[in-house]
């Protein structure tokens, strides 16, 4: 059965780009556009998520933060994937949960290798 990954992101041309790239690995995905979007559709199996920090309604730390109250979801894998990198929000970005951070722009190979070393 295929791992299920969300990718959260107000940017529909950086959902679809992820989307893309997960889907030729074999990846299913869900997408949302803010946080809230999010909670509301994980309902079914999501195997990890992939969530922007900058977002409207509910940005990506309010986002971890609430997926980590959820006892079904409170240890999947949460990668930021951002156009932030200081290291303040990365500090704030983990205390959240955040299992990992990778800063926009991203390459595909960057992604994979990343998804791959934390959803076995």
């Amino acid at each position: 059965m295929p791992k299920t990954i969300m990718t959260v992101d107000d940017s529909s041309s950086i959902r679809q780009m992820v989307r893309f790239t997960l889907t030729e690995e074999g990846y299913q995905v869900i997408e949302a556009g803010n946080g809230q979007e999010a909670l509301a559709r994980m309902g079914g199996r999501v195997d990890m998520v992939i969530t922007d920090l900058n977002m409207p309604i509910m940005n990506g730390i309010e986002l971890i933060r609430e997926i980590r109250k959820r006892p079904e979801s409170r240890f999947i894998p949460i990668i930021m994937l951002t156009t932030e990198s200081q290291n303040e929000k990365k500090m704030e970005g983990k205390a959240a949960g955040a299992t990992g951070w990778i800063v926009k722009p991203f390459r595909p190979e960057q992604l994979l290798a990343v998804i791959k070393k934390v959803l076995p």
